[in-house]
């Protein structure tokens, strides 16, 4: 499979996924604001978070799909998913019974299952970002020869 198909897809999957959670968190805002509430690490900052996260989320989307800004949109995936695997660790350090306040059937996982499913979409990321500065590479070294 070509690289280029294989960045497609990965983004396609980000793109999917970070409308689908913001979407989700959107319609179901008074439940998700609440969720927040309850998180002893989020509680403080859950009304900036409330609005902010899926507003990043939808804007990551954004720049993934477009292939001009396709890089760094694979880059704040990549922090994105670090930063929400960091909160899972520590709420399974200091809490297990807490909500999820992700969107949509991702409120179905338990909080290991979350884990599992950040660490296989940060690698996801992190392959694509491989790929595509391989690419970056690969073109600018074309470029360079073509202008001699």
């Amino acid at each position: 499979m070509k690289r280029s198909t294989i960045i497609e897809m990965i983004s396609l999957l980000f793109v999917v996924l970070f409308l689908y959670t913001a979407i989700s968190k959107l319609l179901d805002y008074s439940v998700f604001t609440e969720q927040l509430g309850t998180s002893p690490v989020l509680e403080p900052v859950s009304g900036f978070i409330a609005w902010a996260l899926p507003s990043t989320e939808i804007i990551v989307a954004i720049l993934l799909f477009l292939p001009k800004t396709r890089l760094p949109g694979l880059y704040a995936s990549f922090i994105l998913m670090v930063a929400f695997t960091l909160y899972i660790g520590v709420i399974l350090l200091f809490s297990k019974e807490l909500p999820c306040s992700c969107g949509g059937i991702l409120q179905e996982l338990s909080w290991p299952q979350h884990l599992a499913l950040n660490f296989g979409l940060i690698g996801l990321s992190l392959w694509a970002i491989f790929l595509s500065r391989k690419d970056a590479t690969r073109q600018l070294a074309n470029n360079s020869s073509l202008s001699y």
